[in-house]
């Protein structure tokens, strides 16, 4: 049994680790000042001996003995990244360098979730690991773009100077259930306005492409990683390179909701990527991973989530 940190473990992706780490025989400690997740993501575990939950911004300085540190604080949707910038990139730049220093003084792996938005609006399609990115370092979505790029550079640097052992991922568009609702990502976002009969927004034509990869395959990429013993450290792309526009996603839950909806457009957003598709290749071959949950079936999950919701 090891003891595991789990930084912004009580969001929606890091609610379903620690429920896999502890499934896993694992003692879990996790840490989240509460910003944009929620206990309740979380209450299912409490009463578990193995799990702890501490409140707390690491943004500070944070001290306890560990095995492992799971790095997933930070705002991911870009209305709620967006509500408080700086404290988003406060979030990826400090908490990694707490996170680091803690790992550097216990000498433990840490894993950093990082993001497919390192990659910008993409000028090569699908996107590799070896691709630097497109990113408007100015723009609304820079704070959690470039803290994200800020984030990976620390952590190569710590591996680099400090010999650290670290692991890095780039997710692609989770989702599933504990997605919060309204918090601005298109699956929730559609699901909730379809089961509610609302107009579907879509932003754009619609012809912009995403990714969709359930939590269940993305959480097992994440973990396979971190234990991974080859001296791989990334970075690595964990997403589905199934790719969808945003307008056939959106039939596919009206579909699915059995829903009236109509569709209605909105101007796109500043800086929002047209298409986003990984390139899996190193995941396949350094970690023998790929995402088995088709996306109906995984819609179908998360919609009977939000029926309940």
């Amino acid at each position: 049994m090891s003891r595991i940190l789990v930084t912004g473990g009580a969001g929606f992706l890091g609610s379903h680790l620690c429920e896999r780490l502890l499934d896993d025989g694992n003692e879990v400690l996790c840490l989240d000042n509460l910003f944009t997740s929620s206990k309740d993501n979380i209450r299912h575990l409490l009463a578990n001996d193995r799990f702890e939950f501490i409140r707390h911004d690491v943004t500070w300085s944070w001290y306890g003995e560990v095995d492992q540190i799971y790095s997933l604080a930070c705002p991911a949707s870009p209305k709620w990244y967006q509500r408080d910038p700086v404290q988003t990139v406060k979030t990826s730049v400090l908490g990694s360098i707490n996170m680091l220093g803690l790992a550097k003084r216990l000498k433990i792996p840490i894993l950093l979730t990082s993001t497919s938005e390192v990659y910008g609006d993409p000028l090569k399609h699908p996107q590799a690991e070896s691709y630097w990115g497109n990113v408007n370092p100015i723009g609304p979505r820079a704070c959690y773009d470039e803290g994200k790029r800020c984030a990976e550079t620390l952590f190569f640097d710590y591996y680099r100077q400090h010999n650290l052992p670290i692991r890095v991922v780039r997710l692609f568009n989770s989702y599933g259930p504990r997605l919060a609702g309204g918090d601005g990502r298109v699956v929730s976002n559609f699901i909730l306005q379809a089961l509610r009969g609302e107009p579907i927004t879509i932003y754009g034509t619609g012809k912009q492409t995403r990714s969709f990869c359930y939590v269940d395959d993305t959480v097992e990429g994440i973990v396979r990683m971190m234990n991974n013993q080859s001296g791989f450290v990334g970075p690595v792309n964990l997403g589905n390179p199934i790719e969808i526009d945003i307008k056939t996603l959106a039939h596919a839950i009206l579909i699915q909701t059995c829903s009236g909806s109509e569709l209605v457009y909105e101007p796109l957003p500043i800086d929002d990527p047209v298409k986003r598709r990984p390139d899996i290749s190193l995941a396949k071959e350094k970690l023998d991973w790929e995402p088995t949950v088709q996306l109906s079936d995984g819609l179908e999950r998360t919609i009977k989530y939000f029926m309940e919701y």
